[in-house]
């Protein structure tokens, strides 16, 4: 079969597609021939040599993909030669075929395409694990998201808004309008407004109840500050850094928390009750047309180094990916 492989650390020229060896279906997993293959920011990383595989994962980037099921392993059970499916996956979904483990697949709903399903694993796995699981976003509270153009930003303000919740974000402002045809109630300009003041202003001074951060340290002092009482801030990503200062006496005088958490280093099972959890509670809403993938821009799969131009210019609005 044919893949992206990656030469050497570097730039997006570093993208091959090639011939290589035909992934091996473990027992438990299931061979998905793919349809299209989302691009995310991890995939940058891993390109430039900063986000190896977990053991055991495919060297080949992709996180995520959609597609037919192309054959099973012996103890599988779930799966069909032929089902329409996307996965979360370790690694490997650059290619034409790869194999994942049974609990990390998901239906494609009758009500999305088959190729913009690529969009919907990542997004939907990282936003009901953190925002809901970790962060227990109730109806009526306010989500405070950073990024809200990326795939997972677009995905967690149509969430949160399906749940009843109230979602500011923070976003260039040419983004805004298509962030709040997508739910959001507030998009704050972060290039020349104080998200914090915006914050406190379109919350009576109270703050956010969750926040969404995928900046890291450059942010945390502040995001600390933008929190409401008993508010909680997870961190999902460091692109603006992995280090900044923690004031634990704001801390504890709002009784907040902080918490970070990354998906691909989790174990099969950890994944596995993430994809469950996704299915019982995020696919109703997807099958009902309430949230769906938001896709910004589709490319041969064998021009992903265009694909990562893309992401890395951050002016997509959605998903990026690949077709195979």
């Amino acid at each position: 079969m044919h893949a992206i492989t990656i030469s050497r650390p570097g730039g997006p020229e570093v993208l091959v597609w090639g011939e290589v060896d035909e992934p091996e279906v473990r027992p438990d997993e299931v061979l998905i021939e793919v349809a299209a293959a989302g691009v995310n920011r991890a995939d940058l990383l891993q390109r430039e040599g900063h986000y190896p595989p977990p053991p055991g994962a495919s060297q080949y980037p992709g996180l995520e993909v959609s597609g037919t099921v192309a054959a099973v392993g012996r103890e599988v059970t779930d799966w069909r030669v032929g089902d329409r499916v996307c996965a979360l996956l370790s690694g490997g979904g650059y290619a034409e075929r790869v194999a994942v483990p049974q609990g990390q697949v998901l239906p494609v709903p009758d009500s999305v395409d088959l190729v913009a399903a690529a969009g919907l694993p990542e997004a939907a796995c990282t936003v009901w694990s953190n925002v809901f699981d970790v962060a227990r976003l109730q109806p009526l509270e306010v989500l405070l998201v950073h990024g809200g153009g990326s795939g997972i930003g677009t995905f967690a303000i149509q969430l949160a808004d399906a749940h009843g919740s109230r979602v500011l974000t923070t976003a260039r402002s040419a983004k805004h309008d298509a962030l709040r045809e997508l739910g959001a109630d507030l998009a704050i300009d972060y290039t020349d407004e104080d998200f914090v003041a915006a914050t406190l202003a379109a919350t009576a001074g109270r703050g956010a109840d969750v926040i969404l951060d995928i900046v890291g340290g450059a942010y945390l002092p502040r995001n600390v500050q933008a929190l409401a009482p008993g508010g909680r801030l997870v961190v999902i990503g460091l692109q603006g850094g992995r280090r900044g200062e923690l004031d634990l006496g704001v801390l504890l005088a709002k009784r907040a928390s902080v918490a970070a958490t990354a998906l691909r280093s989790r174990s099969a099972e950890d994944k596995a009750r993430v994809v469950a959890g996704v299915r019982a509670h995020v696919w109703p809403l997807v099958e009902a047309g309430m949230v769906g993938p938001v896709i910004d821009t589709k490319f041969p799969i064998a021009e992903a180094a265009a694909a990562h131009e893309r992401v890395a210019a951050s002016d997509h609005v959605g998903k990026v990916l690949l077709v195979a």
